[in-house]
């Protein structure tokens, strides 16, 4: 049991630091730039809202075959990333319409189930039928705590340039998001 914890633990936490699918990483960093250390508890509960779609999408699969385009999905995974990027670049009144209360859960929560019904095919052959809960568990675990990680390392990358090497935060929010869109826009033009 506790090797099957650690097993799925691991799968969950390198799924979302893997080198060949980024776009997990530029998602959260997305997500985690424009908060500060203060800020951090509502930061975390999106980034839990993001496990919980992942999840749902997850175990909808492993209960229910899901009839999905992978297509569509590999195409929607770096447009909602695009779509994050996107908001950090103008100035704050240029997005007035967009509510960021609702705004960014709810793509939160989209990005979360897209991504998981991108996982979804290859998590169900992996997982065993008799440890599915337990496993998904402990993979959802894995996907928390690295999500966690990242953002601890965006807040702390944060606090160095804008307090120490007092760069303006708009700034900073602006050139993360150009380079995380570009790399969407790359991503988006190899899937079509």
């Amino acid at each position: 049991m506790i090797e099957a914890l650690w097993f799925y633990l691991k799968l969950g936490f390198w799924h979302v630091i893997d080198k060949q699918g980024l776009d997990h990483l530029y998602f959260i960093v997305t997500l985690a730039i424009p908060f500060t250390f203060k800020q951090s508890k509502k930061l975390l509960l999106w980034v839990t809202v993001f496990t919980i779609g992942h999840t749902i999408s997850l175990f909808g699969n492993l209960y229910s075959e899901i009839e999905f385009s992978s297509y569509w999905i590999e195409l929607l995974i770096p447009i909602t990333i695009g779509i994050n990027a996107i908001m950090l670049l103008p100035s704050k009144k240029t997005f007035i319409f967009f509510n960021k209360t609702y705004f960014f859960p709810i793509m939160t929560l989209v990005f979360g189930l897209i991504h998981g019904l991108g996982f979804a095919r290859y998590f169900k052959i992996i997982i065993p039928q008799d440890e599915i809960e337990f496993s998904l568990f402990s993979f959802a675990l894995g996907v928390e705590l690295a999500q966690i990680a990242i953002v601890v390392l965006v807040l702390i990358s944060s606090f160095f340039i804008i307090r120490i090497l007092r760069r303006s935060k708009n700034s900073w929010e602006f050139l993360v998001g150009a380079m995380i869109l570009s790399q969407a826009l790359g991503m988006i033009l190899e899937r079509i």
